[in-house]
């Protein structure tokens, strides 16, 4: 265990700089002005997913009628359908698995070698989260595969036959041509269209928390080895083991899951990314303003006179972080639909 944790000596302790349940810890300009980057943050995000999430209309039970595409719809199928057509499923059900239980016990052994008070670290806020969303998946996976089985049997998934995988025909919705032409072409093809099943609540859940990892993570590791590494290394501290990998394999795994899942990634639930972040920070000021206690991020606290500068910096820091994860999934779209054009079946 000492090879994970390191010597005690070694590891980084927070140091108090001023008492923080006091008043004139709280009323003062820097804090008025951090509150008010915060509340902006807020306020622009929860306008933005007002704004797009509206749009987005649940199927009618029993309703045949395709649904409108907007930038919030999710296919019930697009949670657990890899990428490509020639990946099975259940090739995605193990990576989930598989992440799942690897994340999960390295959290149960930094929980119980550091304690709870871990959670005061927005880096385990994050890897809660992505073990939260990779248990969700898995299940989400093995439903999958279930219905894929049934398809490839030929039976029917919940009185649907099994050719629609989640949807249903619809012979209204045929594009008509007046080209004899066309109609030549099609000939062979169904008479109907794939009108697909919209994703249940925990498939939206489980969207959200996908994008909200996926600032996070990127966020989380760019603070963790850009700003803290450089100042420890400065402070002649060394990193052990754990701490290491906790800061690379969330994203190692998000990215792998990103390569192989169908997921789509509107650029409009960066708010839900922005309100986690908000979330801690305010939980923090909460705790902070009840117990006096070391903040677990030096750029957190509130006595130094360049917090307000700090605080605008992480909150802007947050969109090239989502940014750059968006960047990452148009790399995956223009290199497999290039690469795999017939194979390829995300959302472009």
């Amino acid at each position: 265990m000492g090879f994970l944790t390191g010597s005690h000596k070694d590891s980084w302790q927070p140091i108090m700089t001023a008492k923080t349940n006091t008043q004139s810890y709280w009323l003062n300009w820097r804090v008025l002005l951090c509150a008010i980057w915060i509340l902006v943050s807020l306020i622009l995000s929860s306008l933005l997913i007002w704004k797009y999430e509206r749009l987005r209309k649940p199927a009618r039970n029993g309703s045949r009628e395709p649904q409108q595409e907007t930038s919030a719809t999710l296919y019930e199928d697009e949670t657990w359908r890899p990428c490509l057509k020639g990946i099975h499923p259940a090739w995605l059900m193990a990576f989930r698995v598989v992440a799942f239980i690897v994340l999960l016990v390295l959290l149960v052994i930094n929980a119980v070698v550091d304690g709870g008070s871990i959670f005061y670290y927005y880096t385990q806020w994050t890897f809660t989260s992505i073990t939260i969303y990779f248990g969700l998946g898995s299940l989400l996976s093995i439903n999958g595969c279930y219905q894929h089985h049934k398809k490839a049997t030929g039976d029917k998934v919940d009185n649907v036959d099994g050719d629609a995988e989640q949807g249903m025909y619809d012979a209204s919705a045929l594009p008509q041509s007046s080209n004899p032409s066309d109609q030549v072409k099609s000939l062979g093809a169904p008479e109907e269209v794939l009108v697909r099943q919209q994703a249940g609540i925990w498939g939206y859940i489980f969207q959200i928390i996908f994008q909200i990892n996926a600032g996070a993570v990127m966020l989380t590791d760019c603070v963790f080895w850009f700003i803290i590494v450089p100042f420890l290394t400065i402070k002649d501290y060394n990193l052990n083991f754990l701490i290491v990998i906790m800061h690379s394999i969330n994203a190692v795994f998000l990215i792998g899951d990103t390569a192989l899942n169908c997921l789509r990634f509107p650029w409009f639930r960066i708010g839900y990314f922005c309100l986690w972040t908000a979330t801690y920070v305010i939980f923090q000021w909460i705790v902070h303003a009840c117990i006096n206690l070391w903040w677990p991020y030096p750029f957190l606290d509130l006595s130094s006179s360049y917090a307000p500068l700090w605080y605008l910096a992480v909150a802007l820091l947050q969109i090239p972080c989502y940014g750059i994860f968006a960047l990452l999934m148009k790399l995956k779209h223009y290199v497999l639909s290039t690469r795999y054009p017939d194979s390829y079946q995300c959302v472009r």
